[in-house]
């Protein structure tokens, strides 16, 4: 699959960035994905491209608020279905973007790990056509451990969750 003509007509670049086509075509191909590339040498776009071609829905899970602000926004630019749900989300704009997220107007839904790591977000999921799970900013784990945030430490009962 030529992947360029998806690359300009949804994000509006020509070319990948080094690193990203290959890692864009595991993930189509369902493989398992680590990917170390450095700040700013385009690590979303090698998880939001599938995401977008992928016929179900896409959770990526990042500790870091702001992030998962900006990214949202501009995918919302791109017109591309992505929220996110976080503790500083109204609980009531929460429960929407999970809703929308349920019935499929959301594609891409960012989640903090203590969000996602619930008993009820879990089991909405599981009835869920999910088709890739994105841990984003995993170095916070090596970086920090899980004083910082333990429900990383839980993240790895998705792979039994969602097989």
């Amino acid at each position: 699959m030529d992947l360029k003509p998806v690359l300009k007509e949804k994000f509006g670049f020509s070319d990948f960035r080094s690193g990203q086509e290959e890692t864009v075509k595991l993930l189509l191909d369902k493989k398992h994905v680590l990917a170390v590339l450095s700040t700013g040498a385009g690590k979303s776009l090698c998880y939001q491209l599938p995401a977008i071609l992928f016929s179900g829905r896409t959770v990526v899970v990042s500790p870091l608020i702001a992030l998962m602000n900006d990214q949202t926004a501009h995918l919302q630019s791109l017109k591309i279905p992505a929220d996110k749900i976080h503790s500083h989300c109204h609980f009531s704009q929460n429960q929407a973007t999970l809703n929308s997220f349920i019935k499929g107007e959301v594609k891409i839904l960012y989640v903090s790990p203590e969000k996602l790591m619930t008993e009820k977000v879990l089991n909405e999921f599981k009835k869920l056509p999910i088709e890739m799970f994105v841990i984003d900013e995993a170095h916070c784990i090596s970086k920090w451990g899980a004083g910082f945030r333990p429900e990383y430490e839980q993240l790895s009962q998705l792979k039994e969750l969602f097989p």
